[in-house]
């Protein structure tokens, strides 16, 4: 089950999971691939977000983001290396 859909004025659609895990497995994107599958080419992006700390991809419109990422995200502290 996807928990959120998100499109935009174009008609394309970010889906957006969320699970209270810190590992990610393939599984996780079952819905997601769903979400793909019905609606095709205006699918834009699947999302995972868990409590984990790596993001990880699952395929090229697939991401397991961490959490945390939402406030991290663009901050000086994420851009370091």
């Amino acid at each position: 089950m996807v928990n959120f859909i998100l499109e935009n004025a174009e008609g394309k659609v970010v889906g957006i999971e969320v699970k209270a895990s810190s590992t990610v497995t393939g599984r996780d994107f079952k819905g997601l691939h769903a979400l793909s599958e019905a609606i095709g080419k205006r699918f834009h992006r699947g999302i995972v977000l868990y409590t984990g700390t790596e993001n990880i991809p699952f395929g090229k419109y697939l991401h397991a983001l961490p959490v945390s990422y939402l406030w991290t995200y663009g901050t000086k502290k994420q851009n370091r290396k």
